[in-house]
């Protein structure tokens, strides 16, 4: 069988006194699409950051493309990021450039192909996304869902093996976030790529994800408490995992209020006075 395209062994990362990242162990194949799921709070970000050496661990490896990135030059990262494509949150574009210069960036960059070809490679990607002749707008001239599809075209534009996407969907309508799943999709299928993507979306986790991890909250936040595919994670017996893909406010982990106190269950009078003054 072929290596791994990303092997965490026993990842872990400490900010002061608290353990943010606590044994962190997976891998992802080729062609898969990793979901990284969990609550507000438990690591899903730090733990792509760390992924794409964006921040170093406390302890533990992370392998991609079976090189330890731990110990590697800055040139021989630089080399290796040139293989990967990384999707932020809110798109990340530079409000300066039109669109097409923002997803023409990472060729200018690193490349020294012809102006003419980087401006064939643009209309190729932004056709690929659904925005064609849009390559003369500012950012701030189209809608949030446009410019997520931007963030997408500009990640792509290298022809990545492996494309990392933080919160593609966030603040997104349904109709816009099964738009982005969909490209995620044909993308990942017409590109070869391997995916990691961080979401707390259950649609679009259950609906682009062939494996799925996620990370605990509470006391065991930092921490995988399940692993598997799909149907795996639908069924899984774990309370914390059930409570979280069907959004329900009672069970393991319970909704904190600003005050300290908890909602759920019924709460008595002398809790409830405290927590309305």
């Amino acid at each position: 069988m072929a290596d791994p395209v990303i092997e965490v062994r026993d990842l872990g990362r400490t900010f002061g006194t608290r353990a943010v990242l606590q044994g962190i162990s997976f891998t992802v194949d080729k062609g898969e699409t990793l979901i990284i799921m969990g609550g507000s709070g438990c690591g899903k970000s730090t733990l792509l950051r760390h992924i794409i050496g964006a921040l170093k661990p406390s302890c533990g490896s992370i392998r991609i493309f079976g090189e330890d990135i731990g110990v590697m030059t800055p040139d021989e990262f630089d080399a290796l990021r040139l293989r990967f494509g990384m999707n932020f949150q809110f798109g990340a574009l530079l409000q300066s450039l039109t669109v097409g210069e923002n997803v023409a960036l990472p060729l200018i960059e690193n490349s020294q192909v012809d102006p003419a070809i980087v401006d064939l490679v643009v209309q190729m990607k932004l056709e690929l996304v659904g925005l064609t002749g849009f390559e003369h707008f500012k950012p701030s001239e189209i809608s949030g869902g446009m410019r997520k599809r931007v963030g997408l075209a500009r990640a792509v534009a290298l022809d990545p093996e492996l494309l990392f996407s933080d919160e593609p969907t966030s603040g997104l309508d349904p109709i816009m976030t099964a738009v982005i799943d969909q490209l995620t999709l044909d993308l990942t299928r017409k590109l070869d790529m391997t995916a990691v993507i961080v979401t707390h979306d259950m649609t679009s986790a259950f609906r682009i994800g062939t494996k799925i991890i996620m990370l605990g909250a509470g006391e065991r936040a930092g921490t995988i408490i399940a692993e598997g595919t799909p149907d795996e994670i639908r069924n899984h017996p774990d309370p914390e995992v059930q409570q979280f893909i069907k959004g329900e406010p009672d069970g393991p982990v319970p909704l904190r209020l600003a005050s300290g106190d908890y909602i759920g269950g019924l709460l008595d009078p002398g809790r409830r006075k405290h927590i309305d003054s």
